[in-house]
């Protein structure tokens, strides 16, 4: 049972160690951009936890084959439950409203030849680099040999409407900090020069025009004054803006006399630089696009930023060299006569859109782009990086800089191997031991060296309230959406409108023109959904879970916001399905360094919510005041210390957020009317919180835990530790 087996300490050590680099602990999330996954260590751990007949630190490292359980997930997402249950042996179902979702996990899990795809792939590069190489080439000002350019920095312009000339709209003329490099990098706002400076604040004149940089004729708040006549400029204008390319990093290759300076390179663009961007221009107007969307970008929460800059087709977010790479890469893709391989392709396009677009940014310290989805949301900044499509290979055929066709061939590539020799990585002192996990496997279908053996793996890309059959579970393990989070709909649907046209027309699933469905359950102003929304469609689909579980089995979720008004709607939906609420564990689940995160008092704690219908629960669980609580909390939050996370304010009111839910449910559940209206059940929830104290009454008693611990988040690492064994004093329900 997850109540007894799970334990903190390991499991969040585990846990904050992926989140920090999860493509290193689980390569697989390498196929697509998701949103928001949940640590694959976590949920293998709670399944184990379950199915096992021990604590998980004893079965953890263990190979596993659970081929008579069958799991469920209702909010299939990324795909975190589908793919740790099926290595684990289990058959699984798993639905999603959305078809990217469905898409993306379809394509972790389905078995491809993977020589056969890497010749593909290798393929369309070498077309590529024939039809479009040269134009991410240029020369290098100081050997005059040809370089290859990593990134191209473009920055937003607007035309004065008092000299009617063009304005620059930079927000500070730093491009590159020394901390990758050997000096701080500058632009000159007067005439082009690109120079360095050991000084960051104080740079000095340019060398070439003697000009300082002209911190009055910056951009910030929408507003800016024109270098050229000191009118007041404001932006943005209602039309898709212009952009110019001021700068250019480039790499040489391993062996030419200036590769071996150390530092980056850079240069301002020269006149043949600017002629081949305007080749590209040239060269699609002259074609008939046939895979370049012509959607219209819809209103919504999230696109709303977009109209407001006057991106009104998502074909407005690209310039034309990308526009020109990416019709010749669909157009490739399309004519491939290998149906898996052409969709594994046709997924890699997909998500090199993140990079491949206007929206990205240039991280100045890391000196690298910033893909469009580095944070959740569509950022609309003023210096734009575009990156090398094909990608740059480099010392030993490693991709040099990001965001190209290499960089996400390889670790789509790096993703499958993984499907057939997963692995896990135990920490040794301060090194990483890769452990391989045996006979697991990741897929649909094995052959080869091994018997043939088949897994059950059933993707709906549909409603969850609606399943097909009358299959009975062993387990529903799931991270619901959260109320109010990140309009993941809104966000797919910049990478949905191009791959509905590359390759929706086979797949029933791909009818529908936007990702964004009325039954979608995520707060969103613009279509309505308040909390009580949310709350029915949350209460209808754990009830419909709840009704094809097996009796006793467990219904475990994750769940986490910053307020515990919305903590509501998971209680009444517990209530509704006739479930109490057996254990709530933390566990981290976001990385604290996230931009969303860093320097926030936000939590990167999950609450784990394990529902059974019947079963035990400790007796030492069952408070009945905040004091006690609080004693609970506590040994909570030392657990999580010695699992290597030093709390935060936020995590622990989020801590206290799940304990709440969890006595709410317990106190609530003998009495409870579900047909009552939803409302009046919600109240019910909130009567109880306030009744207790609510969460001010949980932190008081907390005192000095509480008003001590670090207002943001704080990452520290930690050795391996040994919990002793627990004696057990149970209540049953």
């Amino acid at each position: 049972m997850i109540e007894r087996h799970f334990q903190i300490s390991f499991v969040a050590r585990l846990a904050l160690a992926e989140k920090q680099i999860q493509q290193n602990y689980r390569p697989l999330i390498a196929v697509h951009k998701w949103f928001a996954r949940r640590p694959g260590t976590l949920f293998r751990a709670l399944i184990l936890s379950e199915l096992g007949e021990t604590r998980i630190d004893q079965t953890y490292y263990h190979g596993h084959n659970f081929s008579d359980s069958h799991i469920l997930d209702p909010f299939m997402g990324g795909g975190t439950t589908v793919v740790e249950a099926n290595r684990l042996g289990c058959a699984v179902t798993a639905a999603d409203i959305n078809p990217m979702s469905w898409w993306i996990v379809r394509q972790q899990i389905q078995d491809l030849d993977l020589t056969a795809y890497l010749e593909a792939a290798a393929a369309l590069r070498a077309h590529l680099r024939v039809e479009i190489g040269h134009l991410f080439q240029t020369t290098c000002p100081k050997s005059g040999k040809a370089a290859q350019v990593k990134y191209f920095l473009w920055v937003k312009r607007v035309k004065c409407p008092s000299c009617g000339k063009f304005h620059d709209l930079f927000p500070n003329h730093l491009i590159a900090q020394d901390v990758r490099h050997t000096a701080n990098v500058f632009a000159c706002a007067h005439c082009g020069t690109l120079y360095e400076s050991k000084d960051r604040k104080h740079p000095g004149p340019c060398p070439v025009c003697g000009k300082h940089p002209s911190t009055g004729h910056t951009a910030r708040r929408n507003r800016s004054r024109c270098l050229h006549c000191d009118s007041l400029i404001s932006y943005p204008l209602q039309t898709p803006p212009e952009h110019r390319l001021f700068a250019m990093e480039y790499h040489l290759p391993v062996g030419a006399p200036t590769a071996r300076t150390k530092g980056r390179l850079f240069k301002a663009p020269d006149d043949e630089d600017l002629a081949r961007f305007a080749e590209a221009e040239e060269r699609l107007r002259a074609i008939r696009p046939k895979f370049i969307p012509e959607d219209a970008i819809p209103k919504g929460d999230e696109t709303d930023r977009l109209h407001r800059w006057g991106y009104r087709r998502y074909a407005d977010m690209f310039n034309a060299r990308q526009l020109l790479g990416l019709e010749l890469s669909c157009r490739w893709i399309a004519a491939h006569h290998d149906e898996r391989v052409r969709e594994a392709l046709a997924t890699n396009l997909s998500d090199l859109l993140r990079y491949q677009n206007m929206l990205c940014r240039y991280d100045i310290m890391a000196l690298k782009s910033l893909d469009i989805f580095s944070v959740h949301g569509f950022p609309v900044g003023l210096i734009q990086c575009e990156s090398n499509m094909l990608g740059i290979e480099g010392f030993r055929g490693l991709p040099v800089g990001s965001g190209g066709w290499l960089n996400i061939i390889e670790k789509f590539a790096k993703a499958k191997r993984y499907c057939a020799h997963p692995f896990e990585v135990r920490h040794d002192g301060k090194k990483k031991v890769e452990v391989p996990i045996a006979g697991e496997w990741i897929g649909t279908y094995r052959n080869g060296s091994h018997p043939a053996e088949l897994r059950e793996v059933d993707l709906i890309c549909g409603d969850s309230t609606a399943l097909p059959g009358t299959k009975i579970f062993d387990g529903v393990f799931t991270d619901p959406p959260y109320f109010g989070n990140v309009q993941y709909a809104e966000l797919m649907d910049f990478c949905y409108v191009w791959l509905r046209k590359l390759a929706g027309a086979t797949h029933l699933e791909f009818a529908s023109p936007t990702t964004r469905n009325a039954g979608e359950l995520t707060g969103n102003i613009n279509m309505g959904r308040d909390l009580a929304h949310f709350t029915e469609g949350i209460s209808e689909t754990f009830r419909k879970a709840v009704e094809r579980l097996k009796s006793g089995s467990p219904l475990a979720f994750t769940y986490h916001h910053n307020k515990l008004e919305a903590y509501v709607p998971m209680a009444v939906a517990i209530l509704d399905g006739g479930m109490t609420c057996s254990a709530s564990l933390p566990c981290p689940a976001e990385m604290g360094a996230s931009i969303h995160i860093n320097g926030t008092g936000s939590s990167v704690i999950d609450t784990v919510f394990v529902c059974r219908r019947s079963g035990r629960v400790p007796r030492r669980w069952i408070v009945s005041t905040p004091r006690e609580l609080a004693t609970l909390i506590q040994e909570e939050i030392e657990a999580l210390k010695e699992g290597g996370l030093k709390a935060t304010q936020g995590d622990i009111r989020c801590v206290s957020y799940g304990h709440l839910t969890r006595l709410a449910v317990w106190n609530l559940r003998s009495g409870w009317k579900r047909e009552a209206p939803t409302l009046e059940r919600m109240a019910a929830v909130r009567g109880w919180y306030q009744g207790f104290g609510g969460v001010d009454a949980v932190l008081a008693a907390l005192e000095s835990n509480f008003s001590s611990a670090p207002p943001r988040q704080e990452w520290m690492s930690a050795g391996m530790i040994c919990e002793l064994p627990e004696t057990y004093d149970d209540i049953s329900f």
